[in-house]
């Protein structure tokens, strides 16, 4: 498995995508891993995330904490992994965890910001989170799964489903189920590079592909 670690701000987008991702200029990254061809746009926040091969993050969303497969399609404007405060304080507000900005403390609470981060997001292989979306803390979305634009997505998301509205919910599958668990079951997504140019045609005929290489 090839991953590149970046920990870093404003890198060079690459004019055609290759083992090293490609980041735009404006782009701000910290402590996250990314595959092969993997692609992040103009304005988009990333913290302690993987970004797995093929995937890609369109401009001005903010993802933290999060594992997103393979394939992933993420349009703009998403939002993963949003901050949350702790609703059983007698306050909702930071200060309690980020009392140094208020120079009430000398540190602020880690062990808070430590439990934060574990509340991790899923997203599974060759999906498509719409534009403006959100997801919120620990949901996992299934491989094959639709987000719907404008979508608040709390709960887990079956694979192969299509979710949306607020909070989302099924709207339909998008293949009967028999076909969900032979598409899924092909793994096509770990295919080497090569194998997908050489079977590119066959992703354009679902009965032709699954009869080929469902198991």
């Amino acid at each position: 498995m090839h991953y590149t670690h970046i920990d870093a701000h404003n890198l060079s987008p690459a004019t055609r995508l290759g083992l090293a991702p490609a980041l735009a200029p404006s782009a701000s990254v910290r402590n996250c891993r990314f595959g092969r061809y993997t692609q992040v746009g103009e304005q988009v926040q990333m913290a302690h995330c993987l970004l797995d091969d093929y995937a890609y993050v369109q401009p001005y969303c903010d993802l933290m904490s999060a594992d997103i497969g393979k394939f992933a399609n993420i349009a703009s404007m998403v939002r993963i992994n949003p901050g949350f405060h702790p609703m059983e304080y007698p306050t909702l507000h930071h200060f309690t965890y980020r009392p140094t900005m208020y120079g009430m403390a000398e540190q602020d609470d880690a062990a808070f910001f430590e439990w934060r981060s574990r509340q991790r997001v899923v997203i599974g292989h060759d999906t498509w989170i719409g534009h403006g979306a959100v997801i919120m803390p620990g949901v996992r979305i299934g491989n094959g799964a639709v987000v719907g634009s404008n979508s608040v997505v709390t709960k887990d998301v079956p694979a192969y489903a299509i979710v949306g509205g607020v909070a989302a919910k099924v709207i339909r599958r998008r293949f009967p189920q028999a076909i969900s668990d032979a598409l899924e079951a092909t793994a096509w997504w770990d295919w080497d590079h090569d194998t997908l140019a050489e079977r590119l045609p066959e992703f354009k005929d679902l009965r032709g592909f699954l009869a080929k290489y469902a198991p």
